[in-house]
């Protein structure tokens, strides 16, 4: 395994990461789960990511059962909440902490930063990253950043403002892959402005659960030595097996620097299939917000000028 620091928190994370996502889906039972978490450990990946929200909490759920037994000690254990308001950012931290049967978490962070105004929604007094100082403060977390998968203006501006309120990241997690590269590039536009401010890349969306497989122009293999070869802390991926466990660790071990013609050549393979953004369909739908489909886990909207909206 390959390790490499988190940013300026000195965190030495493993290059790649096991997505929460995957371990509470339907197809995968909690037996597996644990086995794939474990494994994971075992063999040296210590980055584990998860979601407050990831199938209606089950797959916390199997992590925290998963890290029993020691393996808690060996983890860097990553979650992210979808709340805006410091009540309801309070809320889903302690159901996540509950669900994980962790005393504190490594790194919590602000979940699908996708709309200009969800910055400021945070930042507000009485915003969501008040409640994580606190809880920081608390010991019940280590480290600060946020998530977003939609436009790398919008992750450009969360960090405009967060510099606004003198408040600096410790992550930032972003699709990263061989379409990226074409559309709406957050390798392009986020990821040099992070170096520049020695803030954690978090890498996600490889391969996008294998939908830019379906353009058939790149392999597996091939999406993970992409993203490895960006200046990534870690690239958090699926895994709902043994075998793609095993792909990840493949990834890894053959991992090499790539040279200009490689890349190149890599690029000019996804170049005309990436152009509309059709392979991304987490930038060109909504189909990827989950907070789109559950504005109730956000917390309430403003009530100031509520009255002032036309019937």
């Amino acid at each position: 395994m390959i390790y490499r620091t988190l940013g300026n928190t000195g965190e030495k994370v493993s290059a790649i990461g096991v997505g929460g996502w995957h371990l509470g889906l339907s197809h995968v039972d909690e037996e597996l789960a644990i086995r794939i978490v474990r494994s994971a450990i075992d063999r040296g990946i210590n980055f584990l990511d998860n979601c407050w929200d990831y199938n209606e909490g089950l797959s916390e759920t199997r992590m925290g059962k998963a890290l029993r037994d020691g393996y808690r000690e060996k983890a860097f254990v990553m979650t992210k909440i979808d709340g805006r308001t410091k009540q309801e950012a309070t809320k889903q931290l302690d159901e996540s902490l509950e669900r994980l049967q962790v005393d504190y978490i490594d790194l919590v962070q602000h979940h699908e930063i996708i709309r200009f105004e969800d910055p400021h929604r945070i930042f507000a007094e009485d915003g969501a990253n008040a409640a994580l100082v606190e809880a920081r403060q608390a010991g019940k977390l280590r480290y600060i950043g946020f998530t977003g998968h939609k436009d790398p203006r919008v992750h450009l501006y969360m960090l405009e403002v967060a510099e606004q309120h003198e408040f600096k990241f410790d992550g930032v997690q972003m699709p990263l892959n061989l379409m990226d590269a074409h559309y709406r590039s957050f390798a392009k536009e986020v990821v040099p402005e992070l170096v520049k401010q020695n803030i954690g890349v978090l890498g996600m969306k490889s391969m996008a659960n294998g939908i830019l497989l379906k353009s058939n122009t790149v392999k597996p293999i091939e999406c993970l030595h992409y993203a490895l070869n960006l200046p990534t802390s870690v690239v958090i991926t699926g895994i709902d097996s043994m075998e793609i466990l095993d792909q990840a660790f493949e990834a890894v071990r053959t991992c090499h620097p790539f040279s200009t013609e490689e890349l190149e050549a890599l690029l000019a393979k996804t170049s005309a299939a990436a152009l509309t953004g059709r392979f991304e369909p987490f930038k060109t739908t909504s189909i990827f917000d989950g907070t789109a489909e559950h504005p109730e886990w956000l917390g309430e909207e403003p009530q100031e000028f509520k009255q002032l909206m036309p019937a």
